[in-house]
This record gives structure tokens, sequence and C-alpha cells, in this order.
């Protein structure tokens, strides 16, 4: 046995001695693409951080600039420069962006980097998609695209919605199922979706991924790239039907406390007050906007300005600035239309090189001036068999546009306008509209151009489609024209020991209209409901609100007024509130946290040594 280990002892030495003799391998004269740790490589993904480097030959005599080209397409990549009496120089690192398709769309699975008398093949495949569903959708909207036969697979392009189930990570944008679950916000789904990235890059071994969303998607990934992306990791992002300035469809669930707190992150005066004015950066990330804009009648339009694909006008997706493509298209079905994925999406996943640029962060957008108005929204609850009446007051207006929110889709509508009569309701006249589709955040739309002002009556009944439990519902009337309720909450991000002041001021004409009477209805976060009264003062109704807790609010302020005509004046605007936890809150909060941990890591001693003791007392 000694001599065994002595020889194994002789042999071992004389390997090292081997080893250390060795001269180590010299760098050959070329060109080489490094990863991420400065190792040789022969493929990559597109999108993936790399570094070129040159050798020559021999030492320069003289600095040698050196540029290095993509082909066949002679993209210029980078440059370097090879110092006098060196023979080698490095670029600083680049993205791959771009490399799997040609100038024409066409994949690209093999490439060609040159640099002078030197080249170097590279393999490449394509970068995977990322999809992020809307408001009260799931991963199946992305069926078309994820389908074993879909737009991807023909293109040989991975695809991956988020809630899938292939890797781990589910959105919670509101259950239809069970619309008064609470959802998760923007922040807590963006991070959901950075832990799904994170896992598709490690499922593929990608370092980029293209990030797609429909609807309110499009502001969870806004976020995502804002404040939570580790390092760029999204290639290029395509929004389609984006609430880039927010839906007013969203004032009609949230009255009735559903979808909460999604609803509210959606309403126009959160996303343009509160959101845009924070999430700026970009990373230089390419944005893209999709559009739809089937409806170009504001009389056809139930809850947005037009032109709009239903759920989302115009002027809110394209509301942020971004190159945007315009299209006929639903907003239900924009990801899923062929049309929408061959115009638009297919040439963005197949951007060439050349057209990858990084991208500024541009200047929060203005806060545009909303014309449009709103009445009053009538909320409530019907039994089956049950049916309720309500009177929406009509002044002096060009158009008046009726949108029902019911989650059940079981609810039918007789309208009686001004004069009493019932009015048959016509898809070209009135734009009637019924969507089954909760996602729209409508149901059941129609309009009247030039209506005849006075009280119009809405009565809502049940059917044979009316669940056991009933149906809850919310109706209201978008206005074109009239007075203009002008209300405003002062600060928007208050903490929780300020009081928030609400202003209220009705104008016609450009002249102040006396108001009989203004309320605030305050929804906190938990979706308990407050009603504060506002006091007039000069032409302004004022009040101040201290809120109860941090969190998100909705304030919805309600006026009443008379016309110089005579014709009642009914108007609603919709606020929200974001109210900010106090510094010593938020050092009680993290004291709490550490506590906790701590606490943990006690109990868990403990429970370690009871274990230990006890497999000893088994032992013996």
């Amino acid at each position: 046995m000694a001599r065994y280990f002595c020889f194994v002892l002789l042999l071992t030495t004389a390997l090292l001695c081997v080893v250390a003799a060795t001269p180590p391998a010299q760098t050959l004269p070329g060109l080489a693409v490094l990863d991420k740790n400065n190792s040789p490589i022969s493929k990559l993904i597109d999108g993936d951080a790399i570094k070129l480097r040159v050798k020559l030959a021999a030492p320069a005599e003289q600095a040698t600039p050196i540029s290095f080209r993509l082909e066949p397409d002679n993209v210029p990549l980078a440059e370097c420069g090879v110092a006098k009496s060196s023979d080698a120089c490095q670029t600083d690192e680049l993205y791959a962006l771009g490399w799997a398709w040609s100038q024409s769309g066409q994949a690209q699975p093999s490439r060609t980097i040159r640099a002078g008398a030197f080249s170097t093949p590279i393999q490449i495949a394509p970068r995977p998609v990322v999809m992020a569903h809307g408001f009260g959708s799931s991963a199946e909207a992305w069926t078309e695209y994820t389908r074993a036969n879909g737009y991807l697979a023909a293109m040989g392009v991975r695809g991956f919605a988020v809630g899938d189930g292939r890797v781990p990570g589910k959105l919670n944008l509101g259950s239809l199922a069970d619309p008064k679950a609470q959802t998760g916000t923007i922040r807590s789904n963006a991070e959901t979706l950075r832990d799904y990235i994170a896992e598709v890059k490690k499922a593929t071994g990608a370092q980029m991924v293209d990030l797609m969303a429909h609807s309110m998607g499009s502001l969870v990934s806004r976020y995502y790239i804002d404040r939570v992306m580790p390092g760029r990791d999204v290639a290029q992002f395509i929004m389609l039907g984006p609430p880039n300035l927010g839906t007013d469809c969203a004032n009609l669930p949230s009255s009735v406390g559903y979808y909460m707190p999604a609803v509210m992150e959606i309403r126009p005066s959160y996303v343009r007050g509160i959101f845009n004015p924070q999430i700026t950066h970009r990373h230089g990330v390419p944005f893209t906007i999709v559009a739809g804009t089937p409806i170009l009648e504001q009389v056809q339009s139930p809850c947005t300005a037009v032109p709009s694909d239903l759920a989302i006008a115009f002027d809110s997706a394209t509301g942020i600035a971004a190159p945007f493509k315009q299209t006929g298209v639903w907003h239900i079905d924009l990801n899923s239309s062929a049309q929408v994925f061959q115009e638009v999406v297919k040439p963005l996943l197949q951007r060439p090189a050349s057209e990858f640029r990084a991208e500024p962060d541009p200047a929060p957008p203005a806060r545009p001036a909303d014309d449009l108005q709103f009445t009053r929204v009538f909320a409530g609850h019907l039994a089956p068999g049950a049916s309720a009446t309500h009177t929406i007051n009509l002044d002096q207006v060009t158009v008046a546009s009726f949108a029902l929110f019911d989650a059940t889709r079981s609810l039918t509508v007789t309208v009686r306008g001004a004069t009493g009569n019932v009015i048959a309701l016509d898809p070209v006249r009135n734009g009637l509209i019924v969507v089954d589709d909760p996602e729209t955040l409508v149901y059941l739309g129609y309009g009247f151009a030039n209506p005849r002002p006075g009280p119009w009556q809405v009565t809502l009944q049940t059917t044979s489609k009316t669940p056991s439990s009933g149906a809850d519902y919310a109706i209201t009337a978008q206005l074109k024209g009239g007075a203009i309720l002008r209300a405003h909450a002062t600060p928007l991000l208050p903490r929780h020991d300020e009081s928030v002041q609400l202003v209220a001021r009705l104008e016609l004409g450009g002249a102040v209209v006396p108001m009989r009477d203004v309320q605030a209805r305050v929804r906190n976060p938990a979706g308990a409901t407050q009603t504060i009264a506002l006091t007039a003062t000069g032409d302004e109704w004022r009040a101040l609100w201290k809120p109860a807790a941090p969190g998100l609010y909705s304030v919805d302020v309600i006026a009443n007024a008379v016309a110089p005509d005579g014709a009642v004046i009914e108007r609603s605007a919709f606020l929200s509130i974001e109210v900010q936890p106090t510094p010593d809150q938020v050092q009680q909060s993290q004291t709490i946290f550490i506590g906790g941990i701590a606490l943990g890591v006690v109990v868990l001693g403990i429970g370690i040594v009871l274990w230990r003791r006890r497999a000893q007392h088994r032992k013996y």
C-alpha cells in the first residue's frame, strides 16, 4: 500500500510539473466574438451582449482604427483602435440586436462579422417574445401567437405568455369569474413580470426578449421597464391598444367596487396625474404603439372620445411619445388579429440590426384638456326578476352616449326620451353595441346626437340569463358639449398625515354656473365609501379631506345645477389620489419587517436545536 501511495504521489508531481512547464495558449491572429466573460463564442441569441476583438499578425507600426461590420447587409457595428506597437483591440460591449433578420425580414441563422481582412462566422437564434395580457384577461388571450402552429411558430420564434405555466408567474389584473376579488397593483404585477422574464431567459438562454402587451398590460410593462427591469433585457416594446392616458370606461366598474385596485389605476385621472409624470424612463428600449380606431363617430362611442377601439381612445393610446400604427381593429381583437400581426407585429419582430437605435427618454406628456363630460354614475344591484329605473337629466349637449357595465352581461335596457316615449335603439342611428367581453369595461352602449334636453329614463331589467346571485350594474351618460365640470384635488400624492383639498367649478360657455349641490364620493383602498359635502366659496365649491390610511383612493365629484334655460345640469368628475405613508409609518413598517425576520430566525434556531436533541435522544 505504501509503495502504491508513493507511485501515485510521484505521478501527480510529474503531471503538475508538465502542466507548469506548458506555456499559455496564444491568441491567434484574427477576429473573435466574445461573451460577457470575454470568452470566444461561435453562436449567440439575438440581443445578447457581446464584444468584438481583433488581433493582428504583428504589432502595428502606427495607431490603426478597426471597423467591424455585419455581413451580408454591410451594417456597421462598432469600432476600436489598435495602438502603436500593439497588436490587438477590443470594442466596448454592444448588443447583437436584429442580427437574426436580414434587411428584407428573412431569417439569418448564420452571419459573418468582418473587420478589414479578418472575418468570422457566427450562428444566431432569434430572441423569444414575452406577452403580457390586459385588464381582466389571462394568458389564453395570446393563443393565436403561442399555439403550436400559431403566428410565432411560423416565424421560428419562441413565445411566452405570462401566466401560461411554461415558467412560473401569473399576472393579476382582475378575475372575470370573481370581479370583487382584490387585484394586484401595477407595481406588484410588474414585479411578477420581472420574475417571469427572468425565468424565460433562464429557460431559453436569451439575454433579451421582445416584450408585447395588450391594454392595461402596457402600463404594467412600462412600469417594469422604468422601475423594475434589472439592467436592459427588453429589446423592444410593442403596445396593443394601450391606455397611456387611461380610459373613462373604468369609471363604471370602479363605481361598484369591481376589480380593485386595478380599475382605479386605469382611470384617466390616475394615469395622467400620477402614473405618467413618474414613469418616464425607457433605458434605451424602443416603443411602438398600435391603436385601434374602428369607431369614428362620438354617438357610437359609449365611454371614450373618438376615434377609439371601443375601450381606448386613439388620443389615449398615442398619449406618450412613440411611433404608432393605426388600424381599424377592435380593442378585444388587437392581440389575436392576423391583420395586426402581419402588418405591424411581424415586421417589428423582424426588425433588422440597422433599425435598432437606443431610445432617449422623452419628456413627460402634458395633461390634455378633456372636453368629455359625464353625468352621475348610477350603480346598484338587481335580484332575479327585478328591475330599476334611473332618470338621467340631459342639458343642451350635442351628443349623449350611454354606457352600461354589467358583469353578468344579462340585463336589458329600455330608454324613454325627454318626451316620455320609448325609443327603439338602432345599431346605425344610435350606435347600439352589445359587447360580450368584460375586458372592454362596458357591456352595452348607445347614443344620441342633439338629444332633447330634459329627463331621460333608463329601465334595467333582469332576464333568464341573470344568475341567482343577481347582477351588479353601473350606468352613465358621456356628454359632448354643454356645461363643463372642472374638478381637481391638491395634492395628488399626499402624505397620510396631510389633508387634501377638493375643488369644483361649473362653467357654461366660459361663464360660471352657480351649483345647487356638490358632493365627493370617496372609495378607500379597501373598497369602503364615504361621502363628503363641498361648500360654496365664491365661484368654486371646496372641501378638505384627510385620508384614513395610505393607498389609492378614487374620488367622484358629483355636481347639480340649473342652466340659464332652466335645464337641470348633472355632471361628474373622476379623480384619483395616492396617499403616501409618513416617514414614521415607513420606519415602523421596516422595523416590523426586520423584527419578523429576526423572530423567524429565532424560531428556526429553536427548531433546529430541538430537532438535534430529539435526534440524539433517538440515537441513544
